[in-house]
């Protein structure tokens, strides 16, 4: 292979093909679709299905899976999980070694802090200091 890609062998005994983007050095899976303008850091992983926006970052150690969605200037930060089919909206920040579940939802501009949980399905507001709104 050539340098620009690298096989990885997943749980299910296939082979997942990964480039590096072009703007940073995170890992994106064949079949994720990531902004040019995008920033990928190193040791992040965008699995297949995934798309990023224009302007957000993922940071060192993230991981977003599978037909997960990052709005534009949407901020992941290192070693958190964004959950297969998980959507974040545009602006929204979400802090490190956080985990957002399958399925879940957080809104334009919502900030989710360091080591939080977002539940599966769950649809997350915040305030601008990142106090949770009700649903």
């Amino acid at each position: 292979m050539g340098k620009n890609y690298v096989d990885i062998d997943n749980d299910q005994g296939g082979t997942l093909r990964y480039r590096k983007h072009a703007n940073g050095r995170g890992l994106v899976a064949h079949g994720a679709k990531v902004h040019p303008m995008a920033h990928i850091e190193a040791g992040a992983y965008i699995e297949p299905g995934a798309r990023v926006g224009k302007g957000a970052t993922i940071a060192r150690g993230a991981w977003i899976d599978t037909d997960a969605v990052i709005g534009d200037n949407a901020h992941i930060d290192a070693h958190a999980h964004v959950g297969q089919g998980a959507a974040i909206g545009d602006g929204a920040h979400v802090g490190v070694r956080t985990e957002i579940g399958p399925g879940a939802r957080i809104v334009r501009g919502a900030r989710i802090g360091d080591d939080e949980t977002v539940a599966a399905g769950l649809t997350v507001a915040t305030d601008p200091k990142g106090l949770w709104l009700a649903a």
